[in-house]
């Protein structure tokens, strides 16, 4: 593993994946169940087998998904393992702010969007 060779300074990679991932959660049902999935086959790469463990859920894909983005780019050794935590943070907050002008301008009667922080904070926005 590299590490940077310049300070510290948020990912724009964490940020948009942190921003992007929060926009879903709100969107889409996070406690959902993926069904049936699959994974490569280690002794085979060519085929795909049944995943065995517990139930994968949309919002855990989801954040595995921001986590993956961010990390990828410290592995590289472009940024510190603090750039993209507090990167997806950043973005997280960037989506909250603009779910919560989205709701104020709805119409009709909205209860809001509700979904599931990185820190595992349930929250409705709206």
């Amino acid at each position: 593993m590299c590490s940077p060779m310049h300070p510290a300074y948020g990912s724009g990679h964490a940020t948009v994946a942190g921003a992007c991932v929060t926009m879903l959660k709100a969107f889409f049902d996070e406690d959902t169940v993926i069904k049936e999935p699959v994974i490569v086959n280690p002794n085979n790469p060519g085929q795909l087998i049944a995943y065995q463990g517990e139930p994968l859920t949309v919002g855990g894909e989801l954040n595995k998904i921001a986590s993956n983005i961010g990390q990828g780019r410290n592995i590289a050794g472009v940024h510190w393992r603090t750039d993209a935590r507090e990167a997806s943070l950043l973005g997280e907050q960037v989506a909250i702010s603009m779910l919560r002008d989205m709701a104020e301008s709805y119409g009709e009667n909205f209860k809001g969007f509700s979904l599931t922080k990185f820190d595992g904070q349930q929250i409705t926005v709206g």
